[in-house]
């Protein structure tokens, strides 16, 4: 999973610390990064410049020769795009700069007889989207000259991180920024929801009804309505560049924003296409076909999780939605979906549709069931501040059998035992309550701990005492120098099975080895036992 550094940031304090100090504290504690991209190198001498005029190549037609200020120097650039046009503010790479897509390094070039000292750029050439006809024209305020680092806010850490399967709580920013705080004695800072008080009343809203109970534990709905659908900010889109995701638009661009800032994925439908105001949660009872957002469409088999309204499906649960109620331009309402759906069912059609999702790589891996709330109101106070709309009173919250936390008791010698080394009672403590663990009962020699739900892995002691080993630092369990072993003669339990064996062949009976997955009453059905074995 990619991190951005500054979007850490927001979380938890980390000016003054080195990237390779914060690279080493996530890699010993579990959390292996593999890969550092830093963008002030990926984008070197790539500055704003401007367009100062325009004419056509003489010697081809669709090619323009552009003189290019940065502010101190003019630059005569070829360019073959058809919407440069003068007094443009555009990304100029000078001579020396590797172009990001191809990792080709510009040097001074004659086209048609004419000499280019640098190029203006495209977003696809820059790696920021898929437009490669036009240039990137920039806003006309801009100095020339400015670093485009600066001018684009690409002056970010890009850091790829290896999460394990049992990591689900990893696979966003607050969850990598939790770790951090823990691990350099920070505090974790989780951004504050606020509405102002709403004018649509509760009755105007969607109605929810779960009918797999089973595959669909939770499922929270929040309407939003009066929008207006239009490109994301500067600030958005940088962030989801950074990450390598393509922006789309002010609202599918905020679930993308909450998933990876939480961890919790989201979708939005368009409120004014769901049938009756309804939405139902079930699994079909046989084959389907259901045309996805990629415009393609799926066989489902019978018992595929879908999410419906009064006459049709309009999503497969936890993995994509469907083209019947994507959001458009023409959006004005729309209902933000955030469930908690059974990692096996997610992972059973993710499989058999052949179809990986960001959405369903977290829900088979487990999600927090009790981050869907807090994920699905965060996302409608963005989207309301981004276009403009109003946020219904209160919101939907089907949770029919609340899934608790699990209790863990914790023996602070067996803690003592299994790492091979002291710690200090204090150290735990800040250690657990750091990761979210609850303590709700405390003595000497024990501690009786609950499990935060963004961490379905963590089941027992051993698996605390894990928790506490990697945050204190692997390095700190010491090393064996010796391992002694006695060399006593011990009794061969073999003997006597191999007597009664060589006598029972010798007597003409036959060896019968069953299948050790057997029930005990299905395998005494062709045999009795002596002394575990079947003749």
């Amino acid at each position: 999973m990619k991190v951005s550094l500054n979007w850490l940031k927001e979380y938890v304090a980390l000016d003054g610390i080195s990237v390779k100090e914060i690279s080493n504290k996530l890699t010993m504690s579990g959390l292996e990064v593999e890969d550092i991209v830093e963008q002030n190198e990926i984008y070197k001498n790539f500055v704003v410049g401007y367009v100062k005029d325009t004419k056509e190549h003489p010697n081809a037609d669709k090619l323009s020769l552009c003189t290019v200020s940065t502010g101190t120097e003019d630059f005569e650039v070829i360019c073959g795009a058809p919407n440069v046009e003068k007094e443009q503010k555009v990304v100029f790479a000078k001579i020396g700069a590797i172009i990001p897509k191809g990792k080709s390094q510009l040097g001074k070039a004659k086209i048609r007889g004419i000499e280019s000292f640098g190029m203006l750029c495209s977003e696809a050439e820059l790696e920021l989207s898929d437009s490669r006809e036009e240039i990137m024209v920039l806003d006309k305020h801009l100095k020339e000259g400015t670093p485009i680092t600066e001018a684009l806010s690409l002056n970010d850490v890009i850091m790829e991180i290896s999460i394990t399967p049992n990591r689900a709580d990893a696979l966003s920013h607050i969850g990598v920024a939790r770790d951090l705080a823990v691990l350099l004695k920070c505090k974790l800072k989780i951004p504050r929801i606020k509405f102002s008080k709403s004018s649509i009343p509760r009755n105007e809203q969607v109605s929810v009804k779960i009918l797999d109970t089973g595959n669909c534990p939770r499922y929270v709905a929040k309407v939003v309505k009066n929008i207006t659908v239009k490109d994301s900010p500067e600030w958005l889109k940088s962030k989801l560049i950074a990450i390598g995701l393509r922006p789309i638009n002010n609202v599918v661009d905020t679930t993308n924003f909450v998933m990876y800032e939480t961890g919790q994925p989201l979708h939005a439908f368009d409120l004014k296409k769901l049938r009756g105001r309804e939405i139902i949660v079930k699994s079909t009872s046989e084959e389907s076909v259901f045309k996805t957002l990629d415009s393609k469409n799926r066989k489902l088999p019978a018992g595929t999780l879908m999410i419906c309204d009064a006459d049709k499906s309009i999503a497969i649960a936890g993995v994509m939605g469907g083209e019947n109620s994507e959001i458009s331009n023409q959006t004005v309402d729309i209902v933000i979906e955030s469930a908690y759906f059974n990692p096996s069912s997610i992972r059973r059609t993710s499989k058999i549709l052949g179809l990986s999702t960001e959405a369903s790589y977290r829900f088979e891996r487990g999600c927090d069931p009790n981050n869907a709330l807090y994920a699905a109101q965060r996302a409608a106070q963005i989207i309301c501040e981004l276009s403009g709309g109003e946020v219904a009173e209160g919101e939907v919250d089907v949770y029919p059998q609340k899934i608790n936390e699990c209790e863990v008791r914790l023996r602070i010698n067996r803690v003592n035992k299994l790492l091979g080394y002291d710690i200090e009672k204090k150290k735990i403590l800040y250690i657990l309550i750091g990761l979210g663990f609850e303590i709700t009962f405390e003595s000497d020699d024990e501690l009786h701990l609950k499990v935060p739900t963004y961490r379905p892995d963590v089941e027992r002691e051993a698996d605390v005492i894990e928790e506490i080993a990697r945050i204190n630092g692997y390095d700190n369990i010491p090393t064996i120098e010796k391992i002694s072993i006695t060399l006593d003669r011990k009794h061969d339990e073999s003997e006597f099975a191999g007597k009664v064996r060589n006598i029972a062949a010798g007597l003409g009976f036959y060896e019968m080895i069953n299948n050790p997955l057997q029930s005990e009453k299905t395998a005494s059905l062709i045999g009795n036992k002596i002394n575990g074995f079947e003749i």
